[in-house]
Order: structure tokens, then sequence, then C-alpha cells
């Protein structure tokens, strides 16, 4: 989400980005360009303006798959309420209407979905969370409507209704952890919604202060010492903060994991296999001239620990991120949606798939644009909401339907081989070699672990075929932990490098 209350006052000037038309019809992504959008291997199938849902502001996202036909929905929360779009053909989407917010407009508003129903958090005052049963969309017939919530639920900050930042759900336990609420310190206010129509209070964790975002899972990775247990990875500001929560009415801390230069600690997503836990990090960008995403390495959750940076092509500030199998989705405000294949994660670097830039004037770092994604249909089809330019419906042209991450060639596919330094650790030098498919001018940088350049270790042009070599000097390198950036017309890759003395 954009900046807590706690740190931000918005003033929000709303236009809409062209015409209040019903959609911009299917535009393959083609030489870089889907109807006047930049894009990478990311096909526009539509765009569903603000004013298709009569609204002025869109904020969060989320989605909902009909069990008994695979119809699927967009559920995009807008500042005075949610619209639910039935995206089932994503050539011809269908607004069937809107739950109005419970009280009052706001910039946030954050929704889940249980089973089917969706959950509703806002920070527009009183608000609570509204409970709504899915299942209704399947008998609109003249729309769009207005609903009403099937349940509401009051027992945020000292059961009155409150108001809350964010949800998490945890599908396979049945319970919502509702964050950033004037309840629990804003930590995780835990609600047993295995009733949906009946939620009841479960339990608090206020151990850690304000809690700004949270991915809660049964735990089925690497560590054995949780292997069943309830966990929470929450996003607190300056920590990525692991909680267990079995017992609701006795939760415990795990520990809390850090990274370098940390600006405000946003949101994240573990990897299927649980193994890592990638965060966006809100406003790093004094530690980071573009995009930074933070790779923590989950394998003990007593000690979770900083591997690596991944850097996005552009200075456009982080926002929410989520995993399905091989590729992370990161919505990146003005910079658009970048996937970003993680085949290689163990190996320390990933390389970007494809991308969609939904906000058309620039790729800054300011808070405009693309607020989120949803790329958890089975169809494959991804939904991202754009705070200005309403709901964008996507397909990729590679397929991202197989939830198992599945080996990749080397990078030598994509134009470049680039091989591992070697030796690393290292007290001298350490070496690279570097091939490219096509002549053009390279560039490695050495970076410390905040993304700040230390030195320009290559910067010349390379030869179609030939084989460089870049020398990095760690003579006057304090020991450490770097990065290497290399880059070329065709792409942008690191490596990580230790110097030892």
């Amino acid at each position: 989400m954009p900046m807590c209350r706690r740190f931000l006052t918005l003033l929000v000037l709303i236009f809409t980005t062209g015409p209040l038309a019903f959609a911009q019809n299917f535009t393959a992504c083609q030489g870089g360009s889907a109807a006047g959008y930049a894009c990478d291997e990311i096909d526009l199938n539509q765009r569903f303006s603000l004013g298709a849902m009569n609204a002025t502001y869109a904020n969060d996202i989320w989605g909902w798959t009909d069990p008994d036909n695979g119809d699927e929905y967009a559920l995009v929360g807008l500042s005075d309420g949610t619209a639910f779009v039935d995206i089932s053909d994503p050539n011809n989407p269908v607004n069937l209407g809107k739950l109005p917010t419970a009280t009052e407009s706001s910039t946030w508003r954050d929704i889940k979905v249980y089973q089917n129903y969706a959950f509703v958090v806002s920070e527009a005052s009183n608000h609570g969370m509204q409970v709504f049963d899915l299942t209704r969309l399947r008998s609109v017939t003249s729309p769009p409507q207005t609903f009403t919530t099937d349940a509401f639920y009051n027992g945020v900050s000292g059961n009155t209704p409150g108001d809350a930042h964010n949800i998490a759900i945890n599908e396979a336990s049945g319970f919502a952890y509702m964050v950033g609420s004037d309840d629990c310190s804003g930590g995780l206010h835990m609600v047993n919604i295995q009733n949906p129509t009946s939620p009841t209070f479960a339990g608090c964790y206020s151990g850690d202060g304000y809690t700004h975002d949270a991915q809660c899972v049964t735990y089925t990775g690497p560590d054995p010492d949780y292997a069943g247990s309830e966990i929470c990875v929450a996003l607190n500001e300056d920590t990525v903060t692991i909680v267990d929560v079995s017992n609701k009415t006795a939760p415990v801390l795990i520990s809390r994991g850090l990274y370098p230069n940390p600006g405000y600690t946003h949101q994240g997503w573990f990897t299927e296999d649980q193994r890592f836990f990638l965060v966006d990090d809100e406003l790093d960008h004094s530690a980071s001239p573009t995009t930074r995403t933070i790779i923590m390495d989950m394998e003990d959750l007593d000690n979770p620990a900083f591997d690596f940076f991944y850097f996005g092509p552009n200075d456009a500030r982080d926002h929410n991120l989520y995993v399905r199998g091989r590729y992370a989705f990161l919505s990146n405000y003005s910079g658009g949606i970048h996937v970003v294949d993680l085949a290689n994660i163990e190996n320390g670097f990933l390389t970007e798939a494809g991308s969609f830039d939904t906000y058309q004037p620039n790729d800054s770092y300011n808070f405009d644009g693309q607020w989120s994604n949803y790329p958890f249909f089975p169809s494959g089809t991804i939904v991202a909401s754009d705070q200005s330019g309403g709901l964008f419906i996507l397909t990729t042209t590679f397929p991202i339907t197989t939830d198992a991450a599945v080996p990749v060639e080397p990078p030598g596919q994509d134009g470049y081989s680039l091989s591992a330094a070697y030796p690393n650790p290292f007290a001298g030098n350490t070496r690279l070699s570097l091939s490219v498919s096509r002549a053009q001018h390279v560039t490695a940088e050495v970076l410390d672990v905040a993304g700040r350049r230390v030195v320009i270790a290559f910067d010349g042009l390379v030869s179609a075929g030939a084989v460089a070599s870049i020398d990095i000097s760690g003579a006057d390198l304090p020991v450490g932990l770097y990065l290497v950036r290399v880059s070329g017309e065709d792409f942008s890759t690191t490596r990580r490098v230790s110097v030892v003395r």
C-alpha cells in the first residue's frame, strides 16, 4: 500500500486517463507497445476504465475463481467501495456492480478471499471488515448492481467498529489477520473465519509494533522446527518479523530479519517452496537508484538472512508483489508490472521475463500508477489495478500456469552468457567471463549491498562471439559482500562476490 497514514497524508487529485469508455480492446504487445502502453512479452486484453466502474480512484485488487464453473472475477478496490468484474472472457469483461464502502471513502482498501467469500477492510473511519458472498455474482442479471454485505465484523479496536490498513488470510487454516488497525498496537489482529458469516476474534500479537502487511501460511518449508506450524511473516516498517501464530491466544515471536538500508519494509511473499521471501521496500530510493527487491533466505526461520538484491530496470517506487511458480509479479507504481523469473534464485540472480507499464506519463519515483496485481487465476490471466487507469486485464506470451518451478536453460538463450565469479570469495581479484550474441556496449559495476556503486570494473564494447574477461580488483575493497551488476543493451544481471583477507 502507499505509505501508511502514520507517515503520509495524501491530497489526491484524481484524473482518469482518457475518456470514460468501457474498455480498451485487445492489443498484442508488438515492438514494445500495446495501445500506447510500454510492454514486453505481455499482451493487453482489456483496460477497464474507472468510469466503467463508476469510480474515481482504484487501489488494491484480488481475484476469485468460481469452483463450480471456473468463471473468474476481479475484485477491485476503489476509494468508495469494491467493484466485481467478470473477466471469464478477458476480452469482454462485465462490471457486475459495487459493494459500497461501509462508512466513507478512503485511499486505502484491501481485499482477500476465503472459500467463496470476500473480506474487505479499509482505513475509512469505523469501517470494520465487510464479508461478501461471492456466489451471488453467479445470478446477476442486470448489471451493474449495488450490493450489500452478508456479514460484518466489528472486533477491531476493542470490539467496536474500526479501521485496518490491510488483511492477510491463511486459506489453509481459515484465519484472517487484520493489520495496521488501532488494535494490537497495529499488529496482528486474528479472526476465525472458518464460518465466514460469523467471524470471531481469536487473538492478538502486538509484540513488534505496527504491521503494514503480512503473509500467513501453514508452514511446509525447509526448517523442520516449524513443520506444520502456522506462521505469519509480518512486514513491520523496518524488519521482516516472523511470528508463530499456531496458538492464537499465545503467539510467539520467532525472529526478526534485517536487510541493508531499509526505508519502509512494505510487503512480501514466499517462494512456493518457502525457502525464500521476496520483500518490497516502498521508501528505499536513497539506498538504490533503481527499483530494489530484497530476497531473504528463510531456510532457518530462527535466523532469517538477507541474501541478495534484485535491481529493476527503472527508478519507479516498489509496491505489492506476489509469487506464482517460478515467477514473481512486481507492481511498481509508475513502472507498472514486471514479471521476474525466479529459476536461478538459489544462484543469487533473477532475470526479467516481461513487463507492462500501466502508467504512461513516466517511470519516476512517485506514488502514481499501479497499486497491485493478482496472478493466481487458473487461466493464466493477470489483473492489475492502476490508481488512475483502472483495471488492466493482461496475458503473458509465456505460460505461467505451471505452479511448480521448472529448470530453465542458462542465460545464454537471452543473447548473453555470464559465468560465476571465480575465485569467490577472493582476496586479490576475481574474474567473470562474458559472451554476447551481438556486439554491444557493456558496463560492469561493483555495488555494495545497499546498491551504491563502489567502482566501475568494465566499460567498453564487447564483440559478438568474443569472450570478454571482467576483472575485479579486491585490493581496495573492504571485507564484505558485494554485487557485480553487468548491463548491456540487451540485458542486465547481477552476481554476488565476497572479499576476504
